[in-house]
């Protein structure tokens, strides 16, 4: 037997050094030049953007010393590359969450410099821990760049064996997992499909740009574009492809946190409540006039909003897409919800067909994630004209109704001024119970009157001694009649409300929705 016991480090330090070694050629990423272009191009390296991200030290990261290594004669460690995808778990505010970055130092990002199960196994923790994921995208992140062909001796067939898992993931988490992207420099091929396959996107705006090929490709079409104008931010927010640009990285990483604050872990889980100091009774003065009673005027939408919603608490998405329609998160008494709301700035808050596609794919995500539906509605119908129905917008419209008749979450509508033809109608679930409150200021009908009496009073009007006064007798005597006083004596609309009280009721309503919000067996699931 021996007579001393052995010193675990000492007796294993030469593997210990080797690890540490490895390590710091992987904190090197792809050299300090690499390095310093990346800075001087007004970008942070990957582990930075991690740093920044995450709760300080609450990282770990998994596959660190992965990567392409070259040996010596002897067979000793000459140099490390890591592989550009950095991933691992972290907390955000707390919460756990995973992270998964590509690495713009090492071959710009693309995948034939990375190992193909770093990415995947993130997206696999995500969904099988069900915690939400961040993407941080900076390079292409699919096949590989064209020097694959050469270095491998084939070229690669997308979805070939073997190859699917990430594409699977992809889009698979977007019905489990809350999903992030962060566009932070150029994005191309799957990086974009990473980066629109998500449900909150964020590019930053001057350094950043998103395309399914970039400039060198599309130049061969005849299009010479540089990436800014091919995918700079204001393409892609205003496509809808991206949900938000901002001007610097750090609010990129708080854009990622906030939204994540108003969702679950997953969807087994509940959104979380947090304690409120604003009270649910505040009534807010302001509310009473703010519509005109001019009804070609317009109003500031987002002013409602923020006086009913807890102070501070609302978190707008896809500002810049389907503008006739506001979506975004809020709290009332703490409780989270998703808030549509139409804006009478674009298009009167008539629904274009890209505002349907915006309603469908926030709705999905409300049903997805448990969210009770609140709907500030000022609605005169769908847009008409020759672009609208070259938009199809009626075949959107429609889609957009059936995914608000899908939903099953708690639902709550306050009307504020239009309500007309189908998409008026469409302001609440059909089928099922639903809460709805109208303002003195709403009006509605089959459609506006505007426009319809000279046709339909034609004859009246043209055989009249004066014309104009005649217009004006019929639409002053039209508009006593629909009243909405006269609808609340049928019963067609429950309660009209005094404006002052919107915050009240809407607190009572997400308190009353909180214990119905449990997912239900073949609920709807979000779409990419």
């Amino acid at each position: 037997m021996p007579d001393t016991i052995p010193n675990p480090v000492t007796d294993w330090q030469p593997e210990l050094d080797e690890l540490r070694r490895r390590e710091a050629m992987a904190q090197e990423m792809g050299g300090p030049d690499k390095v310093r272009r990346q800075h001087d191009a007004g970008r942070l390296t990957v582990r930075e953007r991690v740093a920044k991200l995450a709760d300080p030290g609450s990282f770990h990261e998994i596959g660190a010393i992965a990567g392409r290594a070259e040996y010596d004669e002897t067979a000793n460690l000459r140099r490390l590359t890591p592989s550009n995808c950095v991933f691992g778990r972290a907390t955000l505010g707390g919460r756990p969450v995973v992270l998964v970055g590509d690495d713009f130092t090492v071959r710009g990002g693309s995948a034939d410099a990375t190992i193909r199960e770093k990415p995947l196994m993130a997206e696999r923790m995500a969904n099988e821990f069900r915690l939400p994921i961040i993407r941080i995208i900076e390079g292409s992140g699919g096949g590989g760049s064209v020097k694959t062909i050469e270095t491998t001796g084939r070229a690669n067939l997308p979805g070939g064996v073997g190859g699917t898992g990430l594409f699977n993931y992809t889009t698979l988490n977007l019905s489990a997992v809350p999903v992030v992207g962060l566009g932070l420099g150029s994005v191309a091929g799957l990086g974009a499909a990473r980066l629109a396959s998500t449900h909150y996107s964020v590019m930053t705006k001057e350094t950043a740009a998103m395309f399914v090929a970039g400039p060198p490709v599309v130049a061969r079409l005849g299009q010479n574009l540089d990436k800014k104008a091919l995918g700079g931010w204001e393409i892609q927010t205003r496509s809808g492809a991206v949900d938000h640009a901002v001007d610097s990285e750090d609010e990129a990483f708080e854009c990622a946190r906030r939204f994540l604050s108003y969702l679950p872990a997953s969807v087994h889980d509940l959104p979380p409540d947090l304690p409120c100091d604003d009270d649910p009774g505040r009534r807010e003065d302001s509310l009473f006039s703010i519509v005109p009673r001019d009804r070609r005027r317009v109003y500031q939408m987002r002013r409602i909003i923020e006086a009913v919603v807890d102070r501070g608490s609302f978190f707008e998405q896809g500002r810049m897409f389907g503008r006739s329609l506001i979506t975004g998160f809020a709290r009332f008494g703490g409780r989270a919800v998703a808030l549509m709301a139409s804006d009478p700035y674009f298009y009167g808050g008539s629904w274009t067909a890209d505002t349907c596609q915006k309603v469908v794919r926030f709705l999905d995500m409300a049903e997805t994630f448990h969210l009770p539906v609140v709907y500030l509605v000022d609605c005169p119908g769908f847009m008409i004209g020759l672009e609208a129905e070259r938009a199809a917008t009626i075949r959107h419209g429609v889609r957009a109704m059936a995914a608000m008749n899908q939903t099953t979450m708690p639902w709550c509508s306050i009307i504020i001024r239009n309500a007309f033809g189908v998409a008026g109608a469409a302001h609440q679930p059909a089928g099922r119970l639903s809460l709805r409150y109208a303002w003195l200021s709403a009006r509605w009908g089959s459609l506006p009157l505007e426009g319809g009496i000279e046709a339909a009073y034609r004859a009246e009007i043209e055989a009249a001694p004066d014309p104009a006064q005649k217009l004006r007798e019929i639409e002053d005597l039209l508009n006593q009649l629909r009243s909405p006083f006269r609808t609340a004596e049928t019963f067609w609309v429950e309660e009209i409300i005094d404006p002052r009280e919107t915050r009240r009721l809407l607190c009572d309503f997400a308190q009353l929705a909180a214990p119905l919000r449990m997912p239900q067996p073949g609920r709807l699931q979000m779409r990419p």
